[in-house]
């Protein structure tokens, strides 16, 4: 398994707990490391070329910009990807498991805006997590990469798209 992290976002203790993690699961665990979105494609190619079988990306502004990117170079990899954004999967990646961008966008965030503008101070709004996350596989993806997904997953996830 390799893990693509934006060392501008991705905290070091995030990344210790996915190495314990995939250690505990005796997976073998690379992280590739980027900065700037011209280092993606050359990150994707090291993490084929270390032998890994899939790759995570983990949550990141950098990433989500350039999602269309990292889908082209892990498909052409053969890299089944998982993503943070459902939405993501939906527009071609192999699979996400997360909440909804427009769960966070259009419901969560404005909500907070709106107690800011009627003056709220900062410190008194609650931190608001989601509160749904949905697993979306993209069979369409699979199988233009070769790649067979367990009945076991297909039947977890919230959609599957052929």
């Amino acid at each position: 398994m390799a893990v693509l992290a934006d060392v501008n976002f991705t905290s070091a203790a995030k990344l210790d707990a996915l190495q314990k993690a995939a250690r505990a699961r005796n997976i073998e665990f690379s992280i590739h490391r980027v900065s700037k979105g011209e280092e993606i494609a050359a990150a994707i190619d090291s993490a084929q070329a270390s032998g890994a079988t899939a790759l995570n990306t983990v949550s990141s502004p950098l990433f989500y910009a350039h999602r269309h990117l990292i889908m082209e170079r892990a498909a052409a990899a053969r890299l089944p990807t998982i993503y943070e954004w459902p939405e993501t999967a939906e527009e071609g990646g192999f699979a996400a498991y997360g909440p909804r961008a427009t769960q966070l966008y259009a419901e969560i965030m404005p909500q907070q805006i709106v107690k800011l503008f009627r003056g709220v101070k900062v410190a008194d709004i609650p931190v608001e997590q989601p509160t749904k996350f949905e697993l979306v596989i993209n069979l369409k993806t699979a199988k233009a990469m070769g790649v067979t997904v367990p009945e076991a997953l297909l039947a977890r996830a919230d959609k599957v798209i052929e």
